[in-house]
């Protein structure tokens, strides 16, 4: 991989992790476009370090919430604590899948643009199904958190997106869609820097110059376009805007499901 494509690969993801349209299927898209040779365990390696930067960008962001989350656990009031712990609770699905199931979870990032292309169809249908949905003003509650954190634990497959499926699931349920898209990208933190420690070994194992150049490049790019995409996203899912985001990701899932027939 050489710098430019670590670049671009970069704001690839710093732009589709916060938007609804699956940032590891984009991913795998633009490494079969620019006809990347990058082994699975690499591939899979690159993109652990890409949505490392756009967790971090998240910390950025919310670093007042992220602060308060932990104050709460201790000395906030009932709602504080329950939101706090409310993530804890979200997180159980997909540590599981990260944990007992990471040799599969690593295989479907090994350029299988078909599963991506009918995972971005079901992105499109969700999104519209979404932005047609009205505000109920539920509150969350350990339960909704679960079926929440289900739906993240499902936005692993490539196409799926995990913005878009955690809002989404969240404003299904009757969740204010401002708290949804604060519920969604505060509960993804501690998943990817979990994550990242299970990985350290494999990280490394990266010694070569170029090789550890490439993924700084990847971090870098991801994490300074995704500062900008986190923003537009809350002012986006605010304004229940989401439709163009389901025609994109329907139009793109069918035209990789025409490449795959192609090529």
């Amino acid at each position: 991989m050489s710098f430019f494509e670590a670049l671009l690969l970069g704001i690839v993801q710093g732009l589709t992790e916060f938007l609804p349209v699956s940032s590891s299927g984009h991913l795998e898209i633009a490494k079969a476009i620019i006809g990347s040779e990058l082994t699975p365990s690499t591939s899979f390696m690159f993109t652990i370090v890409v949505h490392l930067a756009t967790a971090f960008a998240t910390i950025v962001i919310f670093r007042k919430d992220i602060k308060s989350i932990f104050l709460n656990i201790f000395k906030g009031d009932k709602a504080d604590r329950k939101f706090s712990f409310a993530i804890l609770v979200s997180l159980f699905p997909a540590a599981i899948i990260g944990i007992f199931f990471n040799d599969f979870i690593e295989v479907l990032f090994s350029g299988n643009i078909l599963l991506v292309g009918l995972m971005l169809i079901a992105t499109g249908i969700l999104l519209i199904l979404t932005d047609q949905a009205k505000d109920r003003n539920v509150e969350l509650n350990y339960f909704t958190a679960l079926i929440i954190g289900l739906s993240q634990a499902i936005a692993i497959l490539p196409g799926i997106s995990r913005s878009g499926a955690t809002i989404s699931t969240s404003v299904l349920l009757g969740m204010d869609r401002e708290k949804a898209a604060r519920f969604s990208f505060l509960m993804v933190i501690p998943l990817i820097l979990g994550k990242v420690i299970l990985d350290l070994k494999d990280i490394s194992s990266f010694t070569d110059s170029n090789q550890i150049y490439i993924l700084a490049t990847g971090f870098i790019s991801a994490f300074f376009t995704g500062l900008w995409a986190c923003k537009l996203m809350i002012r986006l899912v605010k304004r229940a805007r989401l439709k163009g985001f389901a025609i994109y990701c329907g139009s793109i899932g069918i035209l990789v499901l025409i490449w795959t027939q192609i090529f």
